[in-house]
């Protein structure tokens, strides 16, 4: 089946791709994420800025994200791990007439308990284009996947995009900052600081006190912070992963900072484009179906 929609539907932000015939037509990208939302407004969302692509309601549209959230448009089931990704498009849930949603996934293994949503539909692409044991994918709360046999063994979530967010705009770091400018010497100072000593007990209030003493450039601490976070994130699970080569599914911002991360660590990486992963995933969710 060529002629479809695709929906990335988060938290944030609704992003969407019309394809007739294996080519896309028309894109959509919005800030109207479900915590952008009211509660129960997401169909009305889709009648708006979707529907007007389907004919007849005949046109099949598959979403994927926080959409199937209990914020979302209804709240989906998480699959148990181990599981084959295959398996999903037999497992999707019907909102409207031909309108599905994506299930996540979950673990519940030993006491400890994770969830995943979208990043399923971005790692069933990337299996393909980039195959690989082991996964990273970059973002809000990063994801680490391990792949054994084709199934997902096991996954851990990283905090490290919004831990960011929160100390930038929320915390003594980031208070009274002028704007930041790029400063690539202050990543690398603080991503060698976070491999390092990964930790961040006592390093993170260091990186308020580097620039209250005039060691760091305040205009320095997005990037020194962005560093030593990273740093901490891939050194910490790196060592329960233990990768010789990771497939990276990123975005292009992302993809060259985690890449030094694991060349610190003289780790193999596999590039695999976030957006491009998605789209490959809802694909074969798509074409599964029919």
């Amino acid at each position: 089946m060529q002629t479809y929609i695709a929906v990335d539907w988060g938290s944030t932000h609704l992003r969407a791709w019309h394809f007739e015939h294996g080519q896309c037509i028309n894109t959509l990208n919005l800030p109207c994420g479900v915590t952008q939302i009211a509660p129960g407004e997401a169909p009305d969302v889709f009648t708006r800025h979707i529907a007007p692509w389907r004919t007849g309601n005949a046109l099949p549209v598959v979403m994927a994200g926080m959409i199937g959230s209990e914020a979302g448009w209804r709240a989906v089931d998480y699959l148990p791990c181990p599981l084959s990704l295959d398996n999903l498009g037999e497992r999707l849930c019907e909102v409207a007439d031909n309108v599905w949603i994506v299930p996540g996934l979950k673990q519940e293994l030993d006491g400890e308990y994770n969830v995943m949503r979208g990043e399923e539909t971005q790692l069933l692409g990337a299996m393909q284009l980039a195959p690989a044991h082991c996964y990273v994918m970059p973002g809000t709360h990063s994801k680490w996947v391990g792949v054994e046999d084709g199934q997902v063994r096991r996954f851990d979530t990283v905090m490290t995009g919004e831990l960011h967010h929160l100390l930038m705009q929320h915390s003594l770091i980031g208070k009274g900052l002028p704007p930041q400018v790029r400063d690539d010497a202050a990543f690398r100072h603080g991503l060698e600081t976070g491999i390092n000593t990964p930790s961040l007990v006592n390093r993170l209030f260091a990186t308020r006190a580097a620039w209250v003493l005039g060691a760091l450039a305040k205009t320095s601490v997005n990037d020194a912070l962005s560093g030593l976070l990273i740093g901490a994130e891939v050194a910490t699970l790196s060592r329960q992963y233990r990768p010789q080569q990771v497939t990276l599914v990123a975005s292009e911002v992302l993809t060259p900072l985690y890449r030094q991360a694991f060349a610190c660590l003289n780790i193999t990486v596999v590039e695999c484009a976030a957006q491009a992963a998605f789209l490959d995933g809802i694909r074969r969710i798509n074409d599964a179906r029919y």
